[in-house]
């Protein structure tokens, strides 16, 4: 069986999602890049703040900082040219869209800050062995640049972070991460400022290497969790939410094979299902949807493809038979399949339906090729006896006048209140090639089995023949009685 893609919302099969596909619309996108662009700006501030107030005092925690917020401004920079990259919609070349450049940008601020950490290491510990000769000049006005730096930082961090969690930005999450150390870092800064205006100078460069320290901690978390995204590394969490949901969904059906992986924000989930091998096509597609949409609910902007294989056939003997039958190419359909027992050993009879236009020796190889692909998967089976019979091409039909069969119609209903109390749910007629059709529908209790329900039908057509001659054909369908109230 052929897979069944499913694609996002109203994504032809196969084809590349839709721009506005996924978590983000047009509006949360505006929204990513204002905060990436106000995270360049106050970057910028903060670098030429800290820069001119290191200087000027002296403090190595302050250049330091200055350090860290410039690689930030770069990497705020970066961000913001990345995520200019990551809203295009997916095109030939990049079938799954451009998200991965915010992971990459992430990944390039890892780097900027495992270079900053390693220069302020280098000068807080040239400062620390190098005795008194490094003099801090920490006044109220250096106090007075740190209170705004701080409050910077504040402000930034919760715009971010708000932003990264509504938007499902790693890009915006990642600058959150580095407004969370530059604020620790400042605070380091500032306590090492007071104990070097205390008469502890070594205080200035020890708060240089907390802030260095803060700095490696930050680069690791961040570049870890890009790159297992970049190397496509399972979401744990968004496989196990897939897994129930189609379990919840379809949870007679065989998962094969489950695949999920992240960019930006938004899941791709690959899954492989198994059907029954009797199962026909569009039951297949139909299992397939399911799934599709139940993903999507717990996996709210998931890309899901869907591939539908047949199960293995562990039925009793005629559904193997029947799903062996339909493997062979040019059958149409297999029916009427039954197994008889001889002396102990099983022989099985079934119907083949064939192309009408098929000639008779093709006809008889594709017999032959269907006996020998149920003797391979049901070798239990003695004898098969194979009937060819032409796929009904479509007949013209017409509706006859009532007056017409206004005597078949008196029959028909005297014939249903006899046999079930009621009158016929719906009586319709048709005039045929093969002659007079009866279209009935009644209502039994839905109480009564699959079998008995069949046995009305059963009946009802042979009374029906036996009052109305002229009646070429009978359908009945049933339907269950709707419940009271």
């Amino acid at each position: 069986m052929s897979a069944v893609a499913a694609t996002d919302d109203a994504t032809p099969s196969g084809g590349a999602p839709d721009p506005g596909d996924g978590p983000r619309g047009a509006g949360s996108t505006q929204v990513i890049l204002r905060s990436a662009l106000g995270s360049v700006l106050a970057a910028a501030f903060l670098v030429t703040l800290k820069l001119v107030a290191g200087l000027l005092s002296g403090s190595l925690g302050l250049v330091a900082e200055a350090v860290h917020s410039g690689t930030d401004l770069v990497a705020a920079l970066l961000t913001f040219l990345a995520l200019r990259v990551a809203v295009r919609p997916a095109d030939r070349d990049h079938p799954y869209g451009h998200g991965k450049a915010e992971h990459l940008a992430a990944l390039g601020e890892g780097g900027f800050l495992v270079l900053a950490s390693a220069f302020i290491a280098g000068q807080a510990l040239v400062r620390l062995t190098g005795g008194g000769s490094h003099e801090v000049n920490a006044t109220v006005w250096t106090f007075a640049v740190l209170g705004v730096v701080l409050v910077v930082d504040v402000s930034r961090l919760l715009i971010s972070h708000r932003a990264a969690v509504r938007h499902s930005s790693p890009a915006l999450a990642s600058n959150a991460v580095h407004f969370a150390s530059d604020m620790f870092g400042t605070v380091a800064v500032l306590i090492g400022l007071v104990f070097a205006a205390s008469g502890t100078p070594e205080a200035d460069a020890i708060a240089a290497l907390v802030v260095a320290v803060l700095v490696v901690v930050a680069a690791v978390r961040l570049m870890r969790r890009n790159v297992n995204v970049l190397m496509d590394a399972t979401p744990a969490e968004a496989e196990a939410a897939a897994r129930a949901a189609i379990r919840d969904a379809e949870p007679d059906v065989e998962l094969r094979r489950l695949r999920v992986r992240a960019a930006a924000g938004r899941n791709f989930v690959e899954a492989t299902v198994a059907v029954p091998p009797d199962a026909a096509l569009g039951e297949g597609h139909a299992v397939a949807d399911s799934i599709e949409d139940a993903v999507r609910r717990e996996l709210p902007g998931s890309d899901v493809v869907v591939h539908v294989e047949p199960g293995t056939a562990e039925g009793d003997l005629r559904e193997r038979a029947s799903a062996a039958a339909l493997t062979v190419r040019g059958v149409r359909e297999v029916h009427n399949v039954r197994v008889v027992d001889v002396d102990g050993e099983p022989e099985l009879s079934l119907h083949l339906k064939l192309p009408a236009a098929l000639g008779l020796g093709a006809a008889h190889d594709i017999a032959c090729a269907v006996e020998a692909a149920i003797h391979t998967a049901v070798p239990e089976v003695v004898d098969i006896h194979t009937h060819i019979e032409p796929l009904s091409a479509e007949a013209e039909g017409a509706q006859p006048q009532r007056s017409e069969v206004a005597e078949e119609e008196r029959i028909v209903r005297a014939v249903v209140r006899d046999l079930t109390g009621s009158e016929p749910e719906d009586l319709r007629f048709r005039t045929a090639d093969v002659g007079l059709v009866v279209l009935l529908t009644v209502r039994l209790a839905g109480s009564q089995t699959l079998d008995q329900a069949h046995d009305v039908a059963s009946e009802l057509e042979r009374r029906i023949r036996d009052r109305a001659p002229t009646i070429d054909e009978v359908i009945v369908h049933t339907e269950p009685e709707e419940s009271p109230g």
